[in-house]
């Protein structure tokens, strides 16, 4: 009967490893997609407006400003750790169908937790900047006598919002992968603790 039990145990964890295996590359997917999104559109954040500054005689005297996303440090950051989390979920996904052929005594998946980890850290970090220059943006900051832009460069603001909400939906799938990982792992070292004893 014990042995009947063990086997049992070991088919049923097999299955559902097998189910969580296909899940982590979805998810991965998913994150992927959301990252790559969030780096192209703000990347590709730009617009243009003229203002009459003056006027000599009849003459409008014109000036043209640009808003880019280059001109913020803090988009910046948000382009290069988002495009880094796109090149990290497609790592992690080139791994996941070799995984089983290059694994040494569990150190993949120690690795793995480990990056996802960072990302879900740098990621964050650069959105919440992002985020907070935003609200700068929208609302400016009477007491340092900073002017709102988004009156003037509406569109700049509504796509760099997307990037920001692509964003925090990719900082979510991978912290759902990263949750996933680790329950998985301590399923594992559950079986092998029960079949050792």
């Amino acid at each position: 009967m014990g042995e009947e039990g063990q086997v049992k145990v070991l088919k049923d964890s097999i299955e559902r490893r097998s189910r969580v295996m296909m899940v982590v590359p979805l998810l991965r997917v998913v994150a992927l997609f959301a990252t790559a999104t969030a780096t192209i559109v703000m990347a590709l954040n730009k617009e243009a407006h003229t203002f009459v500054v003056a006027t000599v005689g009849n003459t409008p005297v014109k000036l043209t400003l640009t808003a880019k996303f280059q001109h913020n440090p803090a988009n910046v950051m948000f382009v290069i750790a988002n495009g880094v989390a796109t090149l990290h979920s497609l790592l992690m996904l080139s791994l996941c169908f070799v995984s089983n052929k290059y694994d040494l005594k569990g150190l993949r998946s120690v690795t793995v937790a480990t990056l996802d980890m960072m990302m879900i850290a740098l990621v964050s970090g650069a959105t919440t900047a992002t985020v907070f220059m935003g609200e700068l943006a929208r609302h400016g900051n009477s007491h340092a006598r900073w002017n709102k832009i988004c009156n003037n460069f509406e569109r700049y603001c509504n796509q760099g919002s997307g990037a920001i909400a692509a964003s925090y939906i990719g900082i979510l799938f991978l912290m759902i992968v990263f949750v996933v990982n680790i329950f998985r792992r301590e399923q594992l070292n559950i079986i092998k603790n029960s079949m050792c004893a």
